[in-house]
């Protein structure tokens, strides 16, 4: 038992490496909504949580306390008031606001106190510090309707933030701010986590939502078999967001993903949607190849798109040295110039870095992934990966059930990142006639699930 234990422990640590050292001296916003909370999520967050921040990452978590307030509301025999997706705050609901607050505070600060042995919390050192880091205003009157204490960040105390952290403390953020005159706000966790996340230029705003992701296209009615879209480029989320009725609740598909688009746009490098009901999302999220939950990120910073006519000249460039020593099959430029729209690339400075092109089978449900070359000088940026990544999506895009390779060397790049070894005849027969049984190409194929 114990043997086999060591062959999945080792190479899965090792596959994890990469994205501790990736991620050390980073800072991450953490959202988490009061609905994760109720659930009885919190101390499996919290020891994530610890982990992370054991690992080098400075976190600040935002946490929401929506039913938590609903509660004390309903206990005082009063109705909880919406409108345009935020809460009505009368003098009543300020009061309930701050009397959650101070419980979920009180339970966050507890769970990250825990340090019993045998558990993950064991000789943690976890010190969470909350303090009026937010200036608010007030909502005002939308449309007629008087928001009375529900308000707006006005500004970030970024320097307060960044001392905190600095001195190895975690960050708590109540959805608080407050007037210079002294007056209490109630704001929404989002707009909070996102203010912040913004206002630090944070590496991550991570949100733990009631949803599992984003999907592009709608769930079929007949059942659940529609694949989260792990990755969303900025242009198609904005697209998204676009075709969507103005979102209310936090189960709509709009309602963590326009916080997440404000982000990217204003200089956040990445912002995820995870979902807090998977044990370990946040794990799998941040340190997993595939992610769990949805990513929107920003592809001008990665100068990640498909090629066209002017790049033919850059992907001859780029392939050569790698046809010469046998690594890729010899293509001519009249054949790269005919199939230029079938090519993604990653574009430094006008440089082309790194390429690959998807050719579909459509009648197999398949597709193949050739000609993927990274340029020596980026090796080990993850240029490699991106690329990958997009090509997935174009395949996925088509109605692909799957991509597949053919290879003489670089096999465990593949296998690391989720294909499969099949055999030659697995191919689709258009391929399989063109198939080289001399240079015996290796096969292999990912499930895009």
């Amino acid at each position: 038992m114990s043997t086999v234990f060591n062959f999945t422990f080792v190479p899965w640590f090792r596959s994890v490496a990469p994205y501790i050292h990736m991620h050390r001296g980073k800072t991450f916003v953490v959202g988490l909504p009061g609905e994760g909370i109720a659930a009885g999520k919190l101390p499996h967050i919290a020891q994530d949580l610890a982990l992370i921040q054991s690992m080098g990452v400075k976190v600040v978590l935002v946490h929401g306390f929506r039913p938590q307030v609903n509660e004390q509301l309903r206990t005082k025999g009063q109705a909880s008031k919406y409108s345009h997706g935020m809460r009505i705050t009368d003098e009543v609901a300020l009061d309930s606001a701050q009397e959650a607050a101070g419980q979920l505070r009180y339970e966050i600060e507890a769970a990250f106190s825990q340090g019993l042995p045998n558990t993950p919390m064991a000789g943690s050192t976890v010190r969470v510090i909350s303090g009026n880091f937010i200036t608010a205003r007030p909502v005002g009157v939308l449309d007629g309707v008087d928001f009375r204490h529900s308000g707006l960040v006005r500004k970030v105390d970024v320097a307060g933030i960044s001392r905190t952290l600095d001195f190895g403390a975690m960050v708590l953020l109540s959805p608080f701010g407050f007037s210079p005159t002294g007056e209490a706000f109630n704001l929404t966790m989002e707009e909070v986590a996102t203010s912040v996340a913004i206002a630090l230029q944070a590496d991550k705003l991570i949100f733990l939502a009631e949803i599992p992701g984003i999907r592009i296209q709608p769930l079929e009615p007949e059942g659940d078999d529609n694949p989260i879209d792990t990755e969303l480029p900025l242009a198609q989320a904005e697209q998204l967001i676009a075709s969507l009725p103005n979102p209310q609740q936090p189960t709509d598909t709009a309602f963590y993903l326009q916080h997440c688009v404000k982000a990217c746009k204003a200089g956040v490098e990445r912002s995820h949607i995870i979902p807090f009901s998977v044990d370990g999302s946040l794990l799998l999220e941040v340190y997993v190849h595939d992610g769990i939950g949805t990513m929107v990120v920003d592809e001008k910073l990665e100068n990640l798109r498909e090629a066209g006519a002017d790049d033919v000249g850059g992907i001859l460039q780029l392939i050569e040295p790698f046809e010469r020593d046998g690594t890729l099959v010899k293509r001519d430029r009249t054949e790269i110039e005919r199939d230029i729209a079938n090519y993604t690339i990653v574009e430094h400075d006008g440089v082309i870095f790194a390429c690959a092109a998807l050719y579909p089978y459509p009648e197999a449900r398949t597709g193949e992934m050739a000609a993927l070359t990274v340029s020596p000088q980026s090796q080990g940026q993850g240029d490699g990966e991106k690329v990958l990544k997009r090509i997935e999506q174009r395949a996925r895009a088509m109605g692909l059930e799957s991509i597949f390779v053919l290879t003489t060397r670089t096999m465990h790049w593949f296998l690391k990142r989720g294909f499969v070894q099949v055999e030659p005849e697995w191919l689709p027969e258009a391929r399989k006639r063109k198939y080289n049984w001399d240079r015996k190409s290796m096969v292999f194929v990912k499930k895009l699930g």
